[in-house]
């Protein structure tokens, strides 16, 4: 394992005094060395709903990430922040085997769900995937009615009673914070609602069939700031009731949303810890200098 879990009293010493000096840690990744990732002892403590361990995943030749050590805590909100191109999406499609579609995709390592391993030979995709809520940058209601957008994992899944139905419906959109807008609306298409309510949408058909983790791809990059508001509101509200692993690029969002942050850099995990300790005292002074924009 490449993981440095650095001590609570180091958190009072100067990042420049303790640490790799900016340009030799990012030089030493874009190069390809193996740099360990420091993992703050915070993470360690949690129940974990997610484990990652040493993962690695190709497109090909060409190595994505690279020996990924992240375990994500239950019922919290975890963000994976870093500049384009660092492997967040990959890795966040990974949990799901979306990457699976590519065929030139290779993995080594594994995840575990609940202690379950995702990656193990003979794991039921289709299974897997229903204990796990997806939600991507655009909002892609299907072209159907509201009601039957939230109730389309049930229905796929064999449910056909009316009541049992209506209820999940009402409940997922409750939870989503979306049903007093749309009560009086079930039946009307969902591609007649507004950005931000399709992606409230979106997020209620994902919590219908009560996911163990929800996966969110840069959730509020295609939405205005009103809509990203009331999405980054809901987030706060799921939080607790279920396990939520973020992408996204936006280091105020990530500041405000999340318990949890993991910085990536060329496909590495650089820092993994609470997010007020990321922002405030990281322990790298690679990660100070991305949170305050100084690169990426």
């Amino acid at each position: 394992m490449s993981t440095i879990n650095t001590t609570e009293e180091q958190q009072g010493v100067s990042v420049s005094e303790t640490k790799t000096p900016y340009s030799n840690r990012l030089a030493a990744i874009a190069s390809g060395e193996k740099v360990p990732s420091v993992i703050h002892e915070a993470v360690a403590r949690e129940e974990h709903t997610l484990e990652i361990s040493d993962f690695n995943l190709w497109y090909g030749v060409k190595q994505a990430l690279f020996d990924i050590e992240l375990d994500v805590p239950y019922g919290q909100v975890t963000s994976l922040i870093g500049p384009s191109g660092c492997g967040k999406s990959t890795l966040l499609r990974c949990v799901n085997r979306m990457n699976d579609l590519i065929g030139t995709v290779r993995i080594e390592g594994n995840m575990e769900l609940n202690g379950d391993s995702i990656y193990k030979v003979g794991v039921d995709v289709i299974e897997l995937r229903k204990r796990m809520g997806m939600v991507f940058q655009k909002p892609n209601p299907f072209p159907m009615s509201i009601f039957e957008n939230v109730v389309y994992p049930l229905r796929i899944d064999g449910e056909r009673n009316k009541a049992v139905l209506e209820e999940i419906c009402e409940k997922s959109l409750r939870g989503a914070a979306i049903w007093e807008e749309v009560k009086d609306r079930l039946q009307e298409s969902a591609l007649s609602l507004s950005g931000g309510q399709q992606q409230r949408l979106c997020i209620a058909r994902a919590i219908a069939s009560e996911p163990e983790v929800l996966l969110l791809d840069e959730p509020c990059s295609a939405l205005d700031p009103i809509a990203t508001g009331k999405i980054e509101d809901l987030i706060g509200e799921l939080r607790g009731e279920y396990t939520i692993l973020i992408v996204t690029h936006n280091m105020q969002q990530a500041s405000r949303i999340s318990d949890y942050t993991a910085l990536m850099y060329l496909g590495r995990l650089v820092e993994y810890g609470p997010t007020l300790d990321i922002f405030t005292k990281p322990k790298l002074k690679e990660t100070e200098d991305y949170v305050t924009g100084r690169f990426g």
